[in-house]
């Protein structure tokens, strides 16, 4: 049912972004008087699943059960509109453009004033902009709607009272628990949230971490290679660290150790075998070491302390579900009018523009290893939840649609930037390349891009393979 809920998310997240960018291309044309063949979204080699044309006045619609006959007419004046059946974006055919459609026939007639290679240069770079620039907007409206609607929650830093609790990946990176984290390189930590502390590593090569330790400010500096360590794969999910609190018990299970010892809601567990133990992390860690062994709870209720014989159970649980860290800290909710949320939207918009760049030139210089940092469909489903959540389904389209846009942007034949990169130098050379040219660039472009493609999906399979195997 989880992965459902990713694969509904996704595919209706691609189906708005992609419908919109081939709009971007679609009404430019169309404002500039270019024929448009086909709108598509998905691709359709061999069939589509759904098609429709509109000629004199009436509609005429086909699928794949009959087969997708040609239509009778031909005609190459009428957009077709449709659905392919392979989800790796979708396409417009302009007449006239070496695109993914390779219609070299074509290209081998005379010009025609309706086609796209007899329009002047600034036309054709707007209707090849048209795609890129949809997917910008979106993302920093979306990114603003996110804001307007929902605002942001956030834990100040300086709630933390407790410090926190270390993992074993930020043990490795010095950190202690009981630590109160103050800054990552230079940027003061204020919101409370470990993936700061791994974005700043990472993007912006922070050397150290500031800490307030037993009363004293101590810098422990960050060993470069963490940089690969917390940017692959098998890092991703992992905690560094978490807000420190007390134990104090929300539920307890039926017929567990705890119920048997009867542990009672908003008892204090504060001793482990007359180990003190003041917060959760502490307890955890002495039951997960006694799996199986008869122990001594210490129990604080009201102002009487208890002590409570019980046996620890095989996996190192009690059977008590702990108050979340919610209760005992204090969130801040930062809401927005819309006329702040606008501007705001295209700031972090840009904000994450700037932090894709910069994670590009780590890569480039070695620091990040792209075969960690690339994923395919799964990858980009599994970032949705497993949960239906409206706010995060807007936020991550927000975000893909930025990626989308970028990742277009590429100077790679096939790509729109490709298309872009020949059309600015025939505007400042004064001379067109042949379409001989651009069909081989677009060719190469289109094989480069499917290899990427390809690749990338192959990771998800080879780490879902290892994943169930425990490898």
């Amino acid at each position: 049912m989880d992965i459902l809920i990713m694969a509904g998310q996704l595919m209706l997240s691609l189906m708005i972004l992609v419908t919109l960018h081939e709009l971007g291309h679609f009404l430019p044309a169309r404002w500039f008087n270019t024929r448009v063949e086909k709108f598509y979204l998905f691709f359709d080699p061999y069939f589509a699943l759904f098609r429709a044309r509109k000629v004199n006045g009436s509609w005429s619609f086909d699928s794949f059960l009959n087969k997708n006959k040609e239509y009778p007419d031909d005609r190459k004046d009428i957009t077709e509109y449709g659905i392919g059946w392979l989800p790796l974006g979708g396409y417009v055919k302009i007449s006239g453009m070496i695109d993914e459609s390779m219609d070299t026939e074509q290209m081998k007639q005379p010009p025609q004033p309706w086609e796209f290679r007899s329009k002047p240069a600034w036309q054709r770079l707007i209707i090849m902009l048209g795609g890129v620039t949809v997917n910008f907007i979106l993302g920093f409206l979306l990114y603003a709607m996110v804001l307007w609607i929902w605002g942001e929650e956030y834990l100040p830093n300086e709630n933390v009272k407790y410090g926190i609790f270390v993992d074993s990946l930020g043990m490795d990176m010095g950190l202690r628990d009981g630590d109160k984290v103050l800054a990552i390189g230079d940027q003061p930590f204020e919101k409370f949230n470990d993936r700061l502390v791994i974005r700043e590593v990472i993007i912006n090569n922070a050397n150290k971490i500031t800490v307030e330790r037993d009363g004293k400010e101590v810098d422990l500096p960050i060993d470069p290679k963490f940089v690969k360590i917390l940017s692959s794969r098998d890092s991703k999910n992992k905690l560094l660290f978490g807000p420190r609190t007390p134990f104090e018990v929300e539920a307890v299970a039926k017929d567990s150790p705890a119920e048997r010892a009867n542990i009672q809601k908003d008892d204090k567990i504060i001793g482990f075998n007359d180990i003190s133990t003041p917060y959760l992390t502490d307890f955890q860690k002495l039951s997960r070491a006694n799996k199986n062994k008869d122990v001594i709870v210490a129990v604080l209720r009201n102002q009487d302390t208890l002590r409570l014989d019980m046996k620890i159970t095989e996996d190192g649980r009690i059977g008590v579900e702990a108050k979340s860290y919610r209760y005992y800290f204090d969130y801040k909710r930062q809401d927005y009018t819309l006329g702040q949320a606008l501007p705001l939207g295209v700031t972090k918009g840009l904000g994450f523009l700037n932090d894709q760049m910069k994670a590009f030139g780590q890569m480039f210089r070695g620091k990040i290893k792209v075969s960690e940092s690339l994923g395919g469909l799964g990858s980009i489903g599994g970032m949705f939840g497993a949960e239906w959540r409206w706010e995060r389904f807007w936020f991550m389209t927000a975000i893909l649609s930025l990626i989308l846009a970028f990742m277009n942007l590429l100077p790679i034949p096939a790509l729109d930037g490709g298309h872009v990169m020949f059309l600015l130098y025939e505007m400042i050379s004064g001379r067109k390349p042949s379409d001989k040219f651009l069909e081989y660039a677009t060719t190469v472009g289109f094989v480069l891009v499917l290899g990427l493609i390809v690749y990338a999906n192959g990771l998800d399979i080879w780490n879902a393979i290892k994943g169930f195997f425990g490898k």
